[in-house]
């Protein structure tokens, strides 16, 4: 097996609990309203949606997955961290164990927040893997924070 990382950031304007909280805490309801289409739901189906727990991610028709379980590792409300481990799904194709992500959200000057993303990638076997696919995919999920932050700014009660 072998293992390659892929880190990310992405400025927002959204402060860092704001964003946690619509991303880890609210995100169920909310990332579905913030991506129609791509993301048409998520369930949790083990669990009471702390660490350990597993929720499934429902792709829209259009995007060329159907789903991903994916593992709640870590919830760390005080310094916006999440992690969680992508560990079953035709996301994951037949190069991929799993991939393990950390997101963390820290304050900037200007009264947002930088997401910075990391991911593990761990191949099944000796497979070897076109980084250039990782991080297309990598710039995808930090689109997902993008969209979050437009849904947020365009219903602020949200």
């Amino acid at each position: 097996m072998g293992v390659i990382t892929c880190e990310k950031e992405i400025a927002l304007s959204i402060p860092p609990a704001k964003i946690f909280k619509a991303f880890v805490l609210d995100g169920n309801h909310l990332i579905p309203k913030a991506v129609p289409g791509v993301i048409e739901s998520l369930a949790l189906l083990e669990g009471d949606g702390g660490p350990g727990s597993i929720k499934q991610v429902n792709f829209g028709e259009g995007t060329g997955y159907r789903y991903v379980k994916e593992r709640i590792d870590v919830i760390d409300k005080e310094n916006c961290i999440y992690e969680y481990t992508m560990i079953e799904g035709d996301v994951l194709g037949s190069e991929f164990e799993k991939v393990s992500n950390v997101v963390k959200f820290e304050a900037s000057p200007d009264g947002g927040s930088i997401c910075k993303g990391s991911s593990k990638y761990y191949t099944i076997g000796d497979i070897k893997v076109n980084e250039e696919e990782i991080d297309a995919f990598k710039e995808k999920q930090m689109g997902l924070f993008k969209a979050i932050e437009a849904y947020l700014l365009a219903n602020p009660d949200a």
